[in-house]
């Protein structure tokens, strides 16, 4: 993989927040005093008349949001993604989610690459609380320019829409010309001999794999699907009907997220050998975000192990 540098996917929410604030005078940001961290602090430091800090009162933050959503503003509400889908997940449901309104929820700090913020901090069943609400869509950018393009995809879409973003840098995969396209699934490598299927940041870590396996005389495909809600189901079982096995790799629980998302598709379209890697069924602990990755199994060593052993078992004669 060629190295573009990392970049914060939280800095390129700032950036798609000042470029929509220019554009659109509907445009209005909320956060629960974490403009600092989640950058949304530069949104108000232009535009301070459509900019609300609502404290550390994340149940009115997204109420207030329905609010301003319901007398036809855009909306971009802010805070840490445990925090957003947890503590509020009941004004998410019931006052955004269920009267279809205009509200952009852009959570920062997502799963176990927090890091040392440790398990209360770690928001690894996010994915699985939004992707279960009527009328949400769940976007998992993989890198700076996915996630500035994602942003402004998503203040184009009508109604609630749940953007993930994280708290360290990660490797710049796209360029400056990356155009997001909602809803569908990117082929970033092809191949023949099973498919890994990623969101968010772990698409770096699975490309790395992918060149890995291919030392070896694999062949992965790489799908990445940062719109994991809807999924690109015509996509999906394209790809695994022609290579037969599935892998799907996320920084989540393993229950609920992208490899729930995926099991529940191919069982009913297209019924195939499906391992998902992602976080067991635990807490997170503390640690350094590349320290989590490696305890919890998800580096490019990993996924290409698990791939391994999903093609030995269909009978790759290369391994």
């Amino acid at each position: 993989m060629e190295d573009r540098g990392s970049r914060h996917t939280r800095d390129a929410y700032a950036e798609a927040l000042l470029e929509l604030g220019e554009k659109n005078l509907r445009v209005v940001v909320m956060d629960a005093d974490l403009a600092s961290s989640t950058q949304t602090g530069k949104f108000r430091d232009r535009y301070p008349d459509r900019f609300f800090n609502c404290g550390v009162a994340e149940q009115n933050l997204m109420g207030t949001a329905a609010g301003l959503a319901a007398a036809g503003k855009v909306v971009f509400a802010s805070t840490f993604a445990m925090f957003a889908t947890g503590r509020a997940y009941d004004q998410v449901r019931n006052t955004i989610a269920y009267s279809d309104l205009n509200v952009k929820i852009v959570a920062t700090h997502g799963g176990i690459t927090v890091g040392e913020d440790g398990s209360s901090h770690q928001a690894n069943e996010d994915i699985a609380l939004m992707r279960v609400i009527p009328n949400m869509k769940v976007i998992v950018p993989a890198d700076f320019f996915e996630a500035r393009e994602a942003v402004k995809a998503a203040a184009e879409l009508p109604g609630p829409v749940y953007v993930r973003l994280s708290r360290s840098k990660s490797p710049v995969i796209f360029d400056e010309g990356y155009a997001f396209d909602f809803g569908r699934a990117r082929i970033m490598r092809p191949g023949r001999d099973l498919t890994i299927f990623s969101t968010g940041l772990m698409t770096w870590h699975c490309l790395l794999a992918a060149e890995e396996l291919e030392k070896k005389g694999a062949q992965a495909e790489v799908v990445h699907l940062a719109t994991v809600k809807p999924l690109d189901h015509a996509a999906v079982v394209d790809s695994v009907a022609r290579t037969g096995r599935a892998l799907s790799v996320e920084e989540h629980s393993v229950l609920g997220g992208l490899g729930g998302a995926l099991a529940e598709l191919l069982a009913e379209r297209w019924p195939a050998r499906l391992r998902r890697l992602g976080i067991p069924d635990v807490f997170g602990t503390s640690g350094t975000a590349d320290e989590l990755l490696e305890h919890f199994g998800l580096t490019a060593h990993h996924i290409a192990r698990a791939a391994e052993e999903l093609m030995e078992e269909k009978g790759v004669e290369a391994l």
